[in-house]
């Protein structure tokens, strides 16, 4: 707003969600997995151990799914999900369309699944998959929308040269560790020809690495 004063009123908040019974328990024993074993490597091989147990949390934290690499993509088995589905039940019923971010591609199309499947409403997604030409035809068809409708995007193909003016909530299902590439997808919708206040929703794993990532960037 200190750029272009006429920009509406941009609203943050975070969304603390509680693990499910599975997540939890997948989480410790990826937890007590590196414990045992981080000190027996050293290196570059310890400094990968360690990256790879924090994206398997990451992923845990989204939806256990994503690491017993099963079928079973219901939204009850995440309590982030769950949540989002709650919210999204509400946004929807006001009318309003949403945005939601996600850093991991394949976790952004089954989400899109699951959100189609729970609310019946349109719903697009544009991963890095997608073409030039078919990225143009998505962005038209939610601009253009004359019903509430929802966009799933992974961070990166959604971070630059994208007009989403159509949205009014934004939420970033995982959390990138750089504010400044959150904020730059936050204005796929926060920016010039958007007139009407804009809640991004910060979505938080309770009690996890992302909680205390999260303390450390603000």
């Amino acid at each position: 707003k200190n750029v272009i004063s006429d920009l509406p009123e941009k609203m943050e908040s975070r969304e603390y969600c509680t693990l499910t019974k599975e997540q939890a328990t997948l989480y410790q024993a990826v937890v007590v997995e590196l414990a045992e074993n981080v000190d027996k490597v050293e290196g570059i091989a310890r400094r990968g151990a360690i990256l790879a147990a924090i994206t398997h949390l990451k992923q845990i934290c989204n939806h256990p799914g994503l690491i017993t690499g099963d079928n079973k993509k219901k939204s009850d088995r995440s309590g982030k999900v769950r949540r989002l589905f709650e919210m999204l039940d509400e946004i929807l019923a006001e009318g309003d369309s949403t945005l939601i971010f996600s850093q991991y591609s394949t976790f952004a199309q089954e989400l899109a699944e699951m959100i189609k499947k729970h609310t019946g409403v349109p719903v697009l997604l544009l991963t890095g998959s997608v073409t030039r030409k078919n990225r143009e035809q998505l962005i038209d068809e939610f601009q253009n929308s004359d019903e509430p409708s929802v966009f799933v995007i992974s961070l990166k193909a959604g971070g630059t040269g994208l007009n989403l003016t159509r949205a009014t909530h934004v939420f970033h299902i995982d959390r990138w560790w750089n504010p400044a590439v959150e904020d730059q997808a936050t204005d796929r919708t926060y920016r010039i020809g958007q007139r009407r206040n804009v809640q991004v929703h910060l979505m938080i794993a309770a009690g996890t690495l992302e909680e205390r990532i999260d303390v450390m960037n603000q």
